[in-house]
């Protein structure tokens, strides 16, 4: 599953960042393979999404948030 299909509420653990033009930006604020991610109430039309990541929040397009695999926590 990719961190796109996360419903608000939903926590992940990050599996995989498929290549991608913003690979290495996305990993160095912090979204690398075995951290924790939850998903935030975010804009009206789902686009962006929000994520909590380590102690910040983040906004990632759905495009961008397709191509990180993750697998559900509890």
């Amino acid at each position: 599953m990719t961190l796109r299909e996360g419903k608000v509420g939903d926590t992940f653990v990050i599996e995989d960042i498929a290549a991608s033009p913003i690979k290495q930006r996305l990993m160095s604020m912090g979204l690398v393979k075995g951290t924790k991610v939850s998903v935030l109430p975010s804009a009206p039309f789902g686009d962006p999404i929000a994520i909590r990541v380590r102690a910040y929040n983040l906004a990632l397009r759905l495009d961008d948030a397709a191509t990180i695999t993750v697998e559900k926590v509890g």
